[in-house]
């Protein structure tokens, strides 16, 4: 039997980057699976097909993370079309890089709204349904910087590390009801965000990661998976990087 067989995944940013890479893995095994985005493109609709490919269902959603209505909204979509939800992966999230001396306001409120809030908008839609199942586990998608800082990314840094302190205490809050909270803490991953980054740049990360390499999407898949499966049925409230060493 397959790790995630007869479950159902919703995933924000789901339609690329680590997103895609998680979806399709929970695909793989053998879970149906929910993606939304803030629009629905034809990236989005890619992503969703190359998902049904595998065997299961899945389908893509319109929707703003950053919003509590559009939030709730999607639950409920979700949970109409699929009649259930076993996994959120709060996912979805930007950068607005800059020293806090170049830094605008409107940057700031963007990355929180993003990357922090949108967290806060899922976790409380899907929870009610979780806790009518009595069973759940809610993934959430940190960073190494949201353990270390990094200069140049204090509010995307911000963002993150509120991401660990909501982790465990929704752990505390909903562990007796069955439900897990996680995070996981991607260093520096091979996404359409770091192609973005200059060659030398991105050597310069490189050379600072113990292993000597960037991490694929497919290492952030390989630990959701564990925190999504049984595999981790007595794992709450933890941090866990993927990293290649950066954050020790």
């Amino acid at each position: 039997m397959k790790l995630l067989e007869g479950k159902v995944a919703l995933i924000t940013g789901g339609a690329r980057g680590i997103g895609r890479a998680l979806a399709l893995r929970f695909a793989a095994e053998g879970a149906s699976v929910a993606i939304s985005d803030i629009r629905y493109d034809d990236t989005m609709q890619t992503t969703e097909s190359d998902i049904q490919a595998l065997g299961v269902k899945a389908k893509g959603y319109a929707s703003n993370a950053a919003s509590l209505d559009d939030s709730e909204k999607l639950a409920d979509d979700v949970l109409k079309d699929f009649g259930r939800i076993d996994i959120l992966v709060n996912n979805a999230g930007i950068t607005r890089d800059n020293l806090l001396l170049r830094m605008t306001e409107q940057d700031w409120d963007a990355v929180m709204a993003v990357n922090l809030k949108s967290v806060f908008n899922l976790t409380k839609a899907v929870q009610k349904i979780m806790i009518k199942q009595r069973v759940g586990s809610i993934i959430n998608m940190s960073s190494v910087v949201g353990v270390n800082g990094n200069a140049g990314q204090s509010n995307y840094s911000a963002s993150k590390a509120g991401m660990i302190g909501f982790t465990k205490s929704i752990a505390q809050e909903l562990g007796s009801r069955n439900i897990r909270c996680n995070a996981i803490a991607p260093g520096f991953i091979e996404t359409e965000m770091t192609h973005k980054l200059s060659d030398e740049v991105r050597q310069q990360w490189v050379s600072t990661i113990p292993l000597r390499r960037s991490g694929k999407p497919d290492d952030v898949a390989d630990v959701a998976v564990f925190l999504a499966s049984e595999l981790s049925a007595y794992v709450t409230g933890q941090v866990i990087s993927v990293c290649g060493g950066m954050s020790m």
